[in-house]
């Protein structure tokens, strides 16, 4: 028996509601999805579209959601609506070719997992900072970025379950049952970080705020799901997981420490702490049994592997900029401001 008393829950957020649209593309997807499908042919604005930019990413992100947990109020029938998913197909392209054009590529997996463990003595990322001379509503934004990610934590990776096959896909799971709590609902990672969230002084409703995290976070999600819906993209989510579990528990010790520093309680530093010890371990079994008997398995793979890796430092590396050009000449990181906390008392 769990630990869980018998009829106890624990409350979820609902399902987001839609945000408001950043351009054409997003407008055209917002719209339909205010009504009832089947839909009207979508104009062709996609092609024109930054891919990397606001108006693109929120219509790519909004996609995506209906595979996940719907907005409030739309019909779950736009999952498979092909029209939209044919204008989604649109964006998908531009958005992968606008990443590999970005990266390096090749197929040596060992060399791009170990650049992973590399860090330079002068590294000063966002972790660096917030443990260092990070103030309170620069922490209150980041967590504000991360619970886009944070609070669908694992999901993404679980649509690569099925397409895995013996070893892989048994250590796979292993890291996912850790990921989700290790069948306790209270300890699941995405609940670590709603309560992170309420000790912040911030809404943990799912999905609240879409609308004011800029595409540069947005595209971080939309990788994962890009890779996660798409069976030939699954050596690059299983790249993507293994970048994830590698470069996690450093940045999570220091965050746990600038938490500490700024005066934040143990409720807001669990989820990180979480998170240094089991994702050490985590990294071993990624490397080792998960990636080692995919491409044991499928060697054709090691290309996608490796592009997942490197897609992943990419964008995080994008996200990790904007934050730190932003809060180094005192501007929010949000397309608007989080209203004033006072911090912890």
């Amino acid at each position: 028996m769990s630990g869980n008393t018998i009829g106890t829950t624990i409350a979820e957020p609902a399902a987001a509601t839609l945000p408001a649209p950043r351009g054409p593309l997003s407008a055209a997807v917002l719209a339909a999805l205010s009504q009832s499908p089947p839909a009207k042919v979508f104009p062709p604005v996609a092609a024109a579209a930054d891919p990397l930019g606001e108006d693109l990413q929120l219509a790519l992100y909004t996609c995506y959601e209906l595979h996940y947990r719907g907005f409030d109020g739309v019909d779950p029938d736009w999952e498979w609506e092909p029209e939209l998913l044919r204008l989604r197909a649109a964006m998908e392209r531009g958005f992968l070719a606008a990443v590999r054009s970005r990266i390096d590529g090749g197929a040596d997996v060992t060399s791009a997992l170990d650049e992973l463990l590399v860090e330079h003595v002068d590294a000063r990322g966002v972790s660096h900072h917030l443990r260092d001379t990070g103030t309170w509503w620069q922490l209150r934004e980041y967590v504000a970025h991360r619970s886009i990610y944070h609070l669908k934590e694992a999901d993404p990776h679980a649509w690569v379950i099925p397409r895995l096959q013996g070893q892989a896909k048994a250590s796979l799971v292993a890291v996912e049952f850790d990921e989700f709590g290790g069948g306790r609902g209270e300890r699941m990672h995405a609940r670590l970080f709603a309560d992170l969230m309420e000790g912040v002084g911030l809404d943990p409703a799912y999905g609240r705020y879409l609308d004011v995290v800029p595409a540069v976070m947005l595209a971080t999600v939309n990788l994962m799901s890009l890779f996660g819906l798409h069976r030939g993209l699954r050596g690059a989510l299983v790249g993507h997981f293994a970048a994830a579990e590698i470069t996690t528990a450093p940045s999570a010790q220091r965050m746990a420490r600038g938490l500490d520093r700024l005066g934040a309680g143990p409720r807001c530093t669990e989820f990180f702490t979480e998170h240094i010890e089991a994702d050490a371990v985590h990294e071993q079994i990624m490397r080792r049994d998960v990636i080692g008997d995919l491409l044991s398995r499928e060697p054709g793979l090691a290309a996608d592997v490796v592009l997942g890796v490197q897609a992943t430092e990419l964008l995080e590396a994008r996200l990790g900029d904007h934050l730190l050009d932003h809060w180094r000449s005192g501007r929010s990181s949000l397309l608007r401001a989080l209203p004033a906390h006072p911090g912890p008392a």
